[in-house]
């Protein structure tokens, strides 16, 4: 029977990934959670959930009754209070309990970036986190990673938002400092050999991709491989709480994390020891790959409303209403519901429905339309809007016009890729009301024009 494996951190992103990679390779899983909620609604063959937090000493302690590896993979940057402290706290009651309960090994996750330098504070900890947790004489094997390459990694998402989001980026110098992002598969495949990997004592591995680029070589590879058009632009004078203030402005999911992120990414974080090439048969791949394979991961978890409905008219004539869509016109239904989504929306500083639109009857690329922007125009054919409501992901709402002058299919999709498990709650949150408002929008597109002749 396989060892029973203790995951301190399940319900991040890393160790959701991991959770799901042990339990496919048929291991036994604990995993230790402060809301174990979050957990228990997914309960799968094999897995366990116990209530307890890594500040709390006894919940530890009673968590790691019987368990062969722990995992640790908590940090604080996202509290409030002081995240050192906590990490410290943390760190020390896990190995404690690990050596009294004769736990055989520790994988820890930290970051990289070389102990002699001015590190930040967070970098800092996750390197103390690391010697606290080696204190107690139950071996480590500690990685130390830059950027994780993934969709719902928190480095990741923020390069997606700010390319989604803003077709020119005037950003701070830190986007050009060096660092060498790893692909989520490879992370993963490093934590799984790290299981039964021989080792007499502690150790420490840095891993990284094959590559070494920087987040604004990582912005313009996301914006490329998404077929986007965007300007990086490097400026002096953005301080790292500026940019903090900025980042959370422009992507409200980091406003916690922010400053603390751009500290870290201040510093170059690349692997100047190499020895995890040739204590592991793992080979990373380069972040290209890596790019490529986290946006093909995104768009699986697409939640999407598609509807369709045949007009007799042309396919010119049927995008008239489309192309005038939003201001004066209104949204063809229920324009009391937009306009409360909006006055939502200012409620918690966002752009609301009060922008309205440059021109009644043209569109452009990069045009407001009340609380969206075009992302893309096809005269006759096709109109693309993104979001820019503060919103736990990004929505897009797409017209696509077909046929001949017999009769048109008008095609109206409602896509929303979600962030994390707040954007999935969010999207179900509004389903019930997508129903009646993305339908009556299409039909009083299609009324507009005169009788249509089915909807799909």
């Amino acid at each position: 029977m396989m060892p029973l494996v203790l995951i301190a951190g399940a319900t991040g992103y890393v160790g959701r990934e991991l959770l799901n990679a042990l339990l496919n390779a048929g291991y036994p899983v604990r995993c230790l959670a402060r809301h174990p909620e979050a957990l228990r609604a997914k309960t799968l063959p094999g897995m366990e959930v116990v209530a307890g937090d890594v500040l709390n000493a006894p919940s530890v302690q009673a968590a790691m009754a019987g368990v062969g590896t722990a995992y640790y993979l908590v940090h604080s940057m996202g509290s409030t209070q002081s995240f050192e402290e906590q990490d410290r706290i943390g760190a020390q009651n896990f190995a404690n309990a690990a050596r009294e309960a004769g736990v055989g090994r520790i994988i820890y996750l930290g970051g990289l970036g070389r102990s002699s330098a001015q590190l930040s504070t967070h970098l800092r900890s996750r390197q103390e986190v690391g010697e606290l947790l080696r204190s107690a004489g139950v071996p480590v094997i500690e990685f130390r990673a830059s950027v994780v390459i993934g969709s719902g990694s928190l480095s990741f998402e923020m390069i997606r938002s700010l390319v989604e989001r803003l077709p020119v980026m005037i950003a701070p110098r830190w986007v050009s400092v060096a660092a060498q992002p790893i692909a989520i598969a490879d992370l993963l495949a490093y934590l799984m050999a790290a299981l039964d990997h021989p080792i007499a004592g502690s150790e420490i591995f840095e891993i990284g991709g094959s590559d070494r680029v920087s987040y604004g070589g990582l912005m313009r590879e996301y914006a490329q491989q998404r077929g986007l058009k965007r300007l990086v632009i490097s400026v002096p004078f953005l301080t790292p709480r500026l940019s903090s203030l900025w980042l959370g402005l422009v992507t409200p999911l980091f406003v916690r994390v922010g400053r603390k992120l751009i500290d870290s990414i201040r510093h170059s974080t690349v692997v100047e020891d190499p020895r995890a090439l040739s204590e592991f048969d793992i080979r990373p791949c380069g972040f290209r790959d890596a790019v490529a394979a986290a946006i093909h991961a995104e768009n699986k978890q697409l939640k999407i409303d598609l509807r369709t409905t045949h007009v007799n008219s042309s396919p010119k004539e049927a995008f008239v209403p489309i192309r005038r869509i939003g201001g004066v016109s209104g949204w063809y239904y229920a324009n009391w519901l937009w306009q409360l989504r909006g006055w939502m929306d200012r409620l918690v500083g966002g752009v609301g429905m009060t922008r309205g639109r440059l021109d009644p009857d043209a569109l452009c690329v990069g045009d407001v339309v009340d609380c969206w922007r075009v992302e893309a125009i096809e005269p006759d054919h096709l109109l693309r809007l993104v979001a820019e409501m503060k919103l736990p992901g990004r929505a897009i709402l797409e017209f696509e016009v077909t046929g001949d002058a017999a009769g048109t299919v008008i095609r109206q999709t409602a896509s929303f890729d979600p962030l994390g498990l707040l954007g999935r709650a969010y999207w179900y949150s509004v389903l019930p009301f997508h129903h009646f408002v993305f339908s009556g929008m299409l039909q009083g597109i299609a009324a507009s024009l005169g009788n249509h002749r089915s909807d799909k």
